[in-house]
């Protein structure tokens, strides 16, 4: 076994806590943000137009968050601790992964029927994203050097900017991480049907209403 070999083990080590540290905080923002709801209500009640189509856009942007995570997937598929990725999602913006699950999370705030809820859970779900994405570049630039210093002047770490849109090269297919992104992404679609119990409960009075947003 070379030596590069033996330092990739180390890079992929100290990078997969990182992943874990993402999963876990995603997966405790949801759940603290389904409980916090649980007990609030949009000021459009659940029969109205604009909370249907609230509920009707939030569920478009769980979808194209979920595509997103596994669009991002194909080309990161486990080189992140190996190679500077700059091709596909990663030409526009470092982070697509944090992106699109941000995205995601607005999705779930707008199954209250709500445009606070759907722009605070997006915007709380980034927030607490960033924290993880300022550790990861510590580590990436030490890993990597002067390419990933480059790629750090080049592309923006969050709002992705579209003129900078390569294709690139996505690497091997790595069924594997495709299916765990993919399981990943269900928590957010969990959120559709969880609403909707909600609703009804409040609604028949088993909750009570603590506070509306609009």
């Amino acid at each position: 076994m070379n030596d590069t070999t033996n330092d990739r083990q180390p890079r992929g080590a100290a990078l997969s806590r990182y992943q874990s540290m993402r999963r876990l905080m995603l997966a405790g923002l949801v759940a603290l943000l389904f409980v916090l709801l649980l007990f609030g209500q949009s000021v459009f009640p659940p029969e109205t137009i604009v909370h249907e189509i609230i509920e009707m856009f939030g569920v478009l942007l769980i979808f194209l968050g979920i595509v997103g995570r596994l669009w991002s997937t194909l080309y990161i598929g486990g080189r992140k601790s190996e190679e500077v990725v700059t091709g596909g999602p990663y030409s526009i913006t470092r982070n697509p992964l944090y992106v699109f699950s941000s995205l995601a999370a607005a999705g779930v705030g707008a199954q209250m029927g709500s445009f606070v809820a759907m722009i605070g859970f997006g915007l709380i779900c980034a927030g607490a994203f960033h924290i993880v994405i300022r550790r990861e570049e510590r580590f990436l630039k030490t890993a990597m050097g002067a390419p990933y210093e480059a790629y750090l002047k080049r592309v923006p770490r969050f709002w992705p900017k579209l003129s900078l849109y390569q294709e690139g090269n996505t690497g091997s297919f790595k069924p594997k991480l495709l299916r765990t992104t993919l399981l990943d992404g269900l928590v957010f679609l969990a959120a559709a049907p969880f609403f909707e119990i909600i609703d009804a409960a409040q609604t028949s009075g088993w909750l009570p209403v603590l506070f509306r947003i609009p």
